[in-house]
């Protein structure tokens, strides 16, 4: 969200060290500092104007207490310095707070204590400023003043599409088990958002045992337990906890030492996970496979819930009883969890739908081929973002970002008729096509095509002559891809 700062100040001096801490914030935009409360009020009556006054109509008078139009053109936060003029500081606030109920107000003054806190709070200020300024300080007040702005205009009428509070999409990825791919999922749907053009944070609550940094070749000495016990987590300590990587994601990663995953609690990680979504548009977190208080807050949360299993009786058992815990534990209702089938080959037993039944969950239409082979160079090397575009797993992990929504589907559905895209054609209908491959009983290795005679192949049929003789069938290339 871009948040927009209009700087009442008087002081010279004052104004151009505002001027420069404020350039400095991510995702503000400044406007040049005005001098006096009355052009500030000006300023405001004249941006709520333009915003509402129709073309070729005369403008209205500047918005009362409570309008409920013209607020999408105003400011979101207003900063007054305590020695503005000619209206004393504390009565400007109190006008703006009247007149402009969408826009924050900040207080600076060298005075920061209780009585003055008290007066600003019931004048209508969002927050007080102390000097000389910190940037971490400033920018903890700009950015609750900016949220709090946001949740009043769309009560207002205004900026329907800035809802208050964390907007970013939180998507956890949980494995039933150990070694089911959890990691990788979360990696490439993460990359997949990226590719998007939206905003990634990558998150490793794993706490315990966290691959995320071996799997994108990342040494990094800050951890999500740098900031497990700050009380306010400021723009800039979120800086410094969370790793710039090349790709464009921002990593938090889980300890090195596992021990001090106990120091992330329930409290900790929501905190985190808050502060995160207000600066990105996507949230991944890996929530491996162990449940902590730390990342049963975050499934608790998620906007969207994954559980990946591969298609074996032990793996689907475990989901099962992941899902069971999150159901006695209230933490989430199985319908409410999505499960991606990892690892599917066209030989497997457990097919998706049995997987639904079994769990109770929904589960994803896009499948993940099994292909070790395609991974094996990149997990060696530590540089999963360099998985070739043509991978099978690939391609079927960012059809899933399509179908989750993190991406726009046509931007990652390349090759749509590709295996990953019929799931349906693993059971039945797959035997069916094999044995219309050859006609009689040629399914050698050696056998030519030719017309079939006499009796057709029907889709649906049960047997047919190419599985029969034990032969491998004809090759499918709509079919799940199968590891050789």
């Amino acid at each position: 969200m871009t948040i927009r700062i209009l700087p009442a100040i008087g002081d010279p001096d004052a104004a151009r060290a505002v001027t420069s801490l404020l350039n400095q914030l991510p995702d503000a935009e400044p406007a040049p500092v005005v001098a006096d409360s009355t052009a500030l009020l000006d300023a405001l009556a004249a941006a709520a104007q333009g915003a509402g006054a129709p073309p070729g109509h005369p403008a209205p008078a500047p918005p009362a207490a409570g309008a409920s139009y013209a607020v999408e053109a105003l400011p979101e936060v207003v900063l007054v310095h305590e020695r503005i003029g000619p209206t004393p500081a504390l009565e400007l606030i109190r006008e703006v707070a009247l007149r402009f109920p969408a826009v924050g107000v900040v207080l600076i003054t060298t005075d920061a204590g209780p009585a003055l806190f008290s007066a600003a709070m019931d004048a209508g200020a969002r927050g007080i400023v102390g000097l000389p300024l910190v940037y971490d300080e400033l920018a903890a007040r700009v950015q609750a003043a900016a949220q709090w702005a946001a949740g009043v205009r769309v009560h207002l009428g205004g900026a329907s599409d800035a809802p208050p509070g964390p907007s970013g999409t939180l998507v956890t990825v949980t494995g039933a088990k150990g070694g089911v791919g959890t990691t990788v999922a979360a990696v490439h749907l993460a990359l997949a958002a990226r590719a998007a053009g939206r905003s990634v944070a990558l998150v490793d609550l794993d706490l315990q045992s966290g691959d995320v940094a071996s799997y994108l070749d990342v040494q990094f000495r800050r951890s999500v337990v740098d900031l497990a016990g700050i009380q306010d987590i400021s723009v800039r300590v979120l800086q410094d906890a969370v790793h710039d990587h090349h790709t464009g994601l921002g990593l938090l990663l889980a300890p090195e030492e596992g021990e001090r995953g106990e120091e992330v609690d329930d409290r900790a990680a929501r905190q985190i996970i808050g502060a995160l979504r207000s600066r990105y548009e996507v949230v991944l977190v890996d929530c491996g496979s162990q449940m902590q208080s730390a990342n049963a807050a975050a499934v608790e949360l998620a906007d969207v819930a994954l559980l990946v299993t591969t298609p074996d009786v032990v793996s689907v058992r475990a989901a099962k009883r992941q899902v069971r815990l999150w159901d006695r534990l209230q933490i989430r209702k199985a319908e409410d969890t999505t499960t991606v089938v990892n690892r599917l080959t066209r030989n497997t037993e457990i097919q998706p739908p049995l997987v639904a039944k079994a769990t109770g969950t929904q589960v994803a239409r896009t499948h993940v081929p099994a292909a070790f082979k395609e991974l094996q160079p990149c997990v060696d090397a530590g540089r999963m973002q360099d998985l070739d575009g043509r991978s099978t797993v690939k391609q079927a992990l960012w059809a899933l970002a399509g179908e989750l929504g993190l991406v726009e589907s046509p931007a990652v559905r390349q090759g749509r008729g590709s295996h990953r895209a019929r799931p349906s054609l693993t059971g039945r209908k797959r035997k069916a096509l094999t044995a219309g491959a050859a006609p009689g009983t040629g399914t050698g290795p050696g056998a030519a095509p030719g017309p079939a005679s006499g009796t057709g192949v029907r889709f649906g049929a049960r047997r047919g002559p190419a599985t029969a003789t034990g032969g491998p069938g004809a090759f499918d290339p709509a079919g799940p891809y199968e590891e050789g």
